[in-house]
């Protein structure tokens, strides 16, 4: 029968239509059925928009899921000295990817073979690692000394992989020096920070102490090792250590020099000494041990390091056993350490960005400082990589927001599988909530700035400790771990400020037992705000450490206050482990409180008061007149301008209200009207939406909108709030978005909307309840009055800018 034949009868039509639809439905291609080609567009343009914003010159991305994949190059791999297009072969700087593409795999393959095992001490491996003490055990089994001076004996294989070795994060490159065998030296003479196995903290010096271990065991260097047992058996040609340089070496920033054909496909990444780096190391560590180390060095591509990624899904791709795999990518991590690593890469932490927003927890994965990343998950059988050189021409790239969106993208474009509710996938942590925000910054913290000195300041002391969920180091532990595993400090006492030790509670908190440390805590949000003298009469030095979000009303500077007027003339230290102020320390808002002080007014202060923890604790202890022997550890690397995500410090939740930093940056302003209508308690956006079963949204946001408040924009919106005012009733109100933070001035936000609400609904709003938060009855009267807001910020004159000026630290 031939295709005429088929229109001769009614009962050739089915056949017809089956024919076409057969033929439609083969010209579907693999790409089509396996991704939403909708959301495909969608990463290209989200990696377009970074490129756009100079964010990155370019980059290269793989994903794939069952053998299906879609990968192409976007913008350019160099910009200097000339411009060079991007392609697909670039071979990129990896940078921290080593540690997870070639480091790792290696010592797996070395447990594998029987030749290393995850639980045997460092010094089985690298005999002068051990400290030579004759009071610490020799023995792995009786290895549990509570000696710090033994601490190097008690590193396993295990603790390197996972970040829990309790040693620094990399080797000092403040003063000069080179090469491998002056590396090694300083890398002998490391001291441990923490006991082995209490604490994550990310490490180069783990994967420096792993690349020489895979020396010693193999009898090959790890560059040799990876390439002969690791890259070349899974067809990673492309993918190679640089020692010195691959192929040419530096390229003078302004020459004319020809490339060689290697060099010509390699990324270049920053200027150093004043040549651009092109086939040299980035990593400055690294670099200064020639170019071949465990944290630092691999240069690949991405179809490179999907072969990798593959393998592992295929069950290891004739290199590596099932259950290699198994344990190399599954969670490794001591129990107790706050986060979760697998055998190298990363599973569940705070710099789990690239998982996105989706992709199962149990999933796993890795970034670079240069700016890969790749994510691999086993439950639907998908990964991705991306390669880019952020740092490429000046540093100032960033991709900390473009791991999390690509993560989340990839997932939403895999069709056919259920990320919602995945069988074998890891709960959340319980205590979670720690993100790594999306600047570029380095700024420490007090607690980063005490743990680097061996938290010298508090040795022989027996220590109480303020704190709750948001003290927390750069890596995400808690400052009540950090203390009770420092050598030489003897943490005895916790104290909880308002929502408790876990930062949950929303009602007054007793004294409890902490399940973890087995020690007290003592609620300063119950029966009493303040220690009393038999709760820190034994103490040598009581120590704060909670994030604060900037505003004069938030009561954790309260319990600060009180605190220090509590162990006023006494002789214990009052310590303060400083924290970056979240919402920039510049800009100050709102009137000076006035009259008699309580606990959501402590001290004459402005609403928004630009002050870190440190630097207020300096002004109550001198305009109290407080006798206390006050001992601030400052803040590194943070300027008064920055916002927290422009720190490159860890955002949590602060409190349970309190979710993002755009709630903290509305926060001064809105928060000034919780008492007297809806300002989003019991949704899910608190503070980004107000609202009252009275008001008209849609009149109250063209009215808002017409007053062309810098930085914010506002819509009509109906929600219905599960706690607090009007909770379980409908209300009208907007949704507020910030468009420009730094022209944002959240108090006058709150005080417009107080404004139009007291003149549109004068008998349903509750003006006078503003006044248990605002406390300057000036201001509450030109409400009333309907004053504009420059006539309201002429009554806001004072002394604050001078008397805040006297304790600036920053």
């Amino acid at each position: 029968m031939n295709f005429h034949d088929l229109g001769k009868g009614r009962s050739a039509r089915p056949f017809l239509f089956a024919l076409v639809f057969a033929a439609c439905a083969s010209s579907i291609s693999p790409v089509d059925e396996t991704f939403d080609r909708t959301k495909l567009r969608a990463i290209d343009a989200r990696i377009e928009q970074a490129i756009a914003d100079h964010q990155i010159p370019g980059g290269v991305l793989w994903m794939e899921r069952n053998g299906v994949s879609y990968h192409r190059a976007y913008g350019d791999r160099a910009l200097v000295p000339a411009v060079e297009k991007n392609s697909e072969e670039t071979i990129y700087d990896a940078a921290s990817i080593t540690k997870v593409a070639a480091t790792a795999p290696s010592i797996w393959l070395l447990i594998q073979q029987g030749r290393v095992a995850l639980d045997e001490p460092v010094t089985m491996y690298i005999p002068e690692w051990r400290t030579g003490n004759p009071a610490c055990p020799d023995r792995r089994d009786r290895l549990s000394s509570s000696e710090p001076a033994c601490w190097r004996d008690e590193i396993t294989v295990r603790h390197l992989l996972t970040h829990t070795s309790g040693l620094r994060p990399d080797l000092t490159l403040t003063d000069k020096w080179d090469g491998f065998d002056e590396a090694w030296r300083r890398t002998m003479a490391e001291e441990v920070l923490q006991r082995p196995g209490s604490v994550f903290r990310y490490s180069d010096i783990n994967y420096i102490l792993l690349g020489e271990i895979v020396h010693r065991v193999s009898g090959e260097p790890l560059d040799q090792f990876a390439r002969k047992h690791v890259f070349e058996p899974l067809g990673m040609m492309d993918s190679q250590f640089c020692r010195a340089s691959c192929g040419g070496g530096l390229q003078p920033a302004q020459g004319r020099l020809k490339p060689a054909p290697t060099l010509s496909r390699i990324a270049p990444t920053e200027m150093a000494d004043g040549v651009m780096l092109r086939g040299v190391v980035h990593d400055p560590t690294s670099r200064r041990m020639g170019g071949v180390a465990g944290h630092a060095g691999l240069f690949t591509t991405a179809s490179d390091l999907a072969k990798f990624a593959r393998a592992l899904l295929n069950g290891g791709g004739g290199v590596f056993t099932l259950e290699t795999v198994k344990q190399m990518t599954s969670v490794q991590s001591p129990s107790g350490t706050g986060v979760r690593r697998a055998g190298g890469f990363d599973v569940d932490s705070g710099f789990s960005r690239p998982r996105g927003e989706l992709f199962p927890i149990g999933s796993f994965g890795h970034t670079g400082w240069t700016g890969g990343m790749m994510w691999i998950d086993p439950f639907s059988r998908t990964f991705y990589v991306f390669l880019s050189n952020r740092v490429h021409p000046d540093g100032k790239g960033n991709v900390l927001a473009l791991q999390r969106d690509l993560g989340t993208l990839v997932a939403q474009s895999v069709r056919g599988f259920d990320f919602t509710n995945v069988p074998g996938a890891l709960p959340k942590r319980a205590g979670g909530g720690v993100r790594v925000m999306s600047g570029g910054g380095d700024a420490q913290n007090g607690i980063d700035v005490l743990g680097s000195s061996r938290y010298a300041a508090l040795r022989g002391m027996r220590v109480g400790l303020i704190t709750n969920h948001t003290g927390i180091d750069r890596a995400g532990n808690p400052t009540i771990d950090l203390l009770r595993s420092a050598p030489g400090v003897s943490l005895v006492a916790l104290f909880s400020p308002e929502h408790g030790i876990r930062g949950v509670a929303d009602e007054k908190v007793s004294d409890t037992t902490d399940e973890v440390t087995g020690l007290p805590i003592y609620s300063l949000y119950g029966d009493r705000r303040k220690p009393s003298p038999e709760q820190f009469g034994g103490l040598d030095a009581l120590v704060f450490d909670i994030q604060d979000v900037g505003a004069r009303f938030y009561t954790y500077i309260s319990t600060l206050g009180m605190a220090m007027e509590a162990v006023s003339g006494t002789k214990v230290k009052f310590f303060v482990l400083d924290r970056v102020n979240p919402i920039g320390g510049v800009v100050l808002e709102g009137p000076v409180l006035e009259g008699e002080t309580d606990f959501v007014g402590y001290h004459p202060i402005t609403v928004r008061h630009a002050m870190t923890a440190g630097e207020l604790a300096k002004m109550f202890r001198d305009e109290k007149h407080l006798d206390v022997d006050l001992n601030i550890v400052q803040v590194k690397g943070w300027k008064r301008e920055m916002w927290q995500d422009e720190s490159g410090l860890p955002w949590i939740n602060t409190s349970p209200n309190m979710r993002s930093l755009t709630e903290a940056a509305l926060y001064p302003g809105i928060g000034l009207l919780e008492s007297a209508l809806s300002v989003g308690r019991g949704t899910p956006a608190p503070f980004e939406v107000i609202g009252a079963p009275y008001i008209d949204g849609e009149r109250l946001a063209r009215e808002l909108t017409s007053l062309k408040l810098p930085g914010l924009s506002f819509a009509a919106v109906k929600f219905t709030p599960e706690a607090s005012i009007h909770k379980g009733e409908a209300c009208g109100g907007v949704r507020i978005a910030i468009t420009d933070r730094k022209g944002l001035r959240a108090v006058d936000a709150g005080i417009a909307i107080a404004t139009i609400l007291q003149r549109d609904y004068p008998g349903q709003f509750p003006l006078d309840k503003m006044q248990r938060l605002l406390r300057h009855r000036a201001t509450l009267e030109a409400i009333r009055a309907g004053k504009s807001l420059d006539e309201i910020h002429s009554l806001w004159s004072s002394d604050f800018p001078q008397r805040r000026a006297k304790y600036l630290m920053y």
